[in-house]
Formats: structure tokens, C-alpha cells, sequence
């Protein structure tokens, strides 16, 4: 659900010319595919859609590590499979736009549609510094949503406040990169694009650009788990529940 709606949203972008939406309608593909893949696997997984995210769970011990490779799978599976779902249904729109020459720069450039690839301003280490920033905030929003110690989000808007979240990223930090912040939505595509017609290009582009968007958000994540524990987490205490009942009492 996250990346058929995200991917289509950038199909339509591109392959639309622009007529069928812009820069907005793919922030807030994003954003609602984030929302629903969130209740579709909240439940039965807690929705892990982001390989960062999920490492970052094992190495603090909130998740086992004997689970970690088959959430990976789960992800890159789910992520392979929505671009190929994508190139299905835009299929004759890419020959259509690309005249069946499906390249990875240039004037009809379509891999971008599938992954992410750097701003032609961009060097590599301002890149990785963006997708790494882009994470942190990603992961101080995700902790502070779910965060009871502190203001957290009213039980049942968790999945609507962090969509709302990658919407806001998209928004204000995503002209350098593309904002990946995240390895699951970015290395499955690209292999799938290097199997269906646009080559190892894929891997070469942008200065051998593929490999910032797994090593960026991962390490990202793990500093924005860090800054929220210190600055956040430790100096919040737990509200007993004869507190929050005084509380509710003067209220009234």
C-alpha cells in the first residue's frame, strides 16, 4: 500500500507532464500510503516499512534479531512487487513518454519514478547529510507520536500524525534527494528498474548514488533514536494513574 501509492503518484507526476499533478500530489501519495500501510500491519506486525527503523529496533532490543530477516524480506518483497505493479499499469504511458527507451537521465528520464536519485546540484556528501537529517526527524516524529510518557498522540491517530509527518518531510526536505529516508522504499525498485529495462545505470547514476539511501536513514535513525532518549525520554517520568485521575477530576 505505501509504495503503490507513492510510486503512482510519482508515475502520474512524471509521465502527466505535470498535467495530472505536481511536487504536492506526490508528497501526499506518500503520506496517505505511509496512513494505510500503517493499519493494514499495525496490528499483525506494528507495521515495520522501513528497514531502518526496523534494524534500529533490533539493536536496541525491542524486536529479536531472529525476526530481522524476515521483515526484510517482508519489505523488500512488498516494495519489489508494488514497482512491478506500477510499471503493469503505467506500462504503455512510460512507452509512450520514453518511446520505449527507458533511461535513467536525461530528458525523458523515468527511472525516478521507482527510486531515488540526487538533485543534479547535489554532492554526495550533502546528500547523505539530507537523507541523514531527513531521518532524524522522521524518527524523533515517530517516537514523540508514540511517546506516552510524554504529549502523546490520542490512541488512534498514530498512523494519521505519522503520515501527516512524511508529508511534512516531503514538503520541506525533499528538493535535494527525493527523501528516501527509508532503504525499503528505495533498493527494491531500483533492482526491479535494473531487471526491467533501465540497466545498471541504476547503480552507477548520480556518482554510484544507490547505496546513500540505505546507509543514510540507517544511520539517521539511530541518531534520532539517541537524541530522543537524551533529550526527551530521560527527563519524562511515567503519569501514575492516580495522578491522571486527579488531573481528570480538576479538569471537570
Amino acid at each position: 500500500l505505501l509504495k503503490v501509492l507513492g510510486l503512482s503518484s510519482v508515475a502520474q507526476v512524471v509521465l502527466g507532464k505535470g498535467e495530472f499533478g505536481q511536487y504536492l500530489s506526490i508528497n501526499l501519495g506518500f503520506g496517505i500510503g505511509v496512513t494505510m500501510g500503517i493499519h493494514a500491519a499495525g496490528g499483525i506486525s506494528g507495521a515495520h516499512l522501513n528497514a531502518a527503523i526496523t534494524l534500529m529496533h533490533c539493536i536496541l532490543g525491542n524486536l529479536p534479531w531472529r525476526k530481522l530477516p524476515a521483515y526484510l524480506l517482508g519489505q523488500f518483497v512488498g516494495s519489489f512487487l508494488a514497482a512491478a505493479t506500477i510499471f503493469g499499469i503505467y506500462y504503455d504511458a512510460l512507452y509512450d513518454y520514453t518511446k520505449g527507451n527507458f533511461t535513467v537521465t536525461g530528458p525523458t528520464a523515468t527511472a525516478s519514478i521507482f527510486s531515488t536519485y540526487p538533485s543534479p546540484c547535489m554532492s554526495l556528501l550533502g546528500g547523505f547529510f539530507t537523507e541523514f537529517m531527513a531521518t532524524v526527524v522522521l524518527l524523533l516524529g515517530i517516537l514523540v507520536i508514540h511517546d506516552e510518557k510524554n504529549n502523546g498522540a490520542l490512541k488512534g491517530t498514530q498512523a494519521l500524525l505519522t503520515g501527516i509527518l512524511v508529508l511534512g518531510i516531503g514538503m520541506g526536505m525533499g528538493m535535494n534527494t527525493g527523501y528516501a529516508i527509508n532503504p525499503s522504499r528505495d533498493l527494491p525498485p531500483r533492482v526491479f528498474t535494473a531487471i526491467a529495462g533501465w540497466g545498471v545505470d541504476v547503480f552507477t547514476a548520480g556518482q554510484y548514488w544507490w547505496w546513500i539511501p540505505l546507509v543514510a536513514p540507517t544511520l539517521g535513525s539511530l541518531a534520532g533514536s539517541l537524541i530522543h532518549k537524551l533529550f526527551i525520554d530521560f527527563h519524562n517520568q511515567p503519569v501514575l494513574e492516580s495522578e491522571k485521575g486527579q488531573t481528570a477530576m480538576e479538569n471537570s
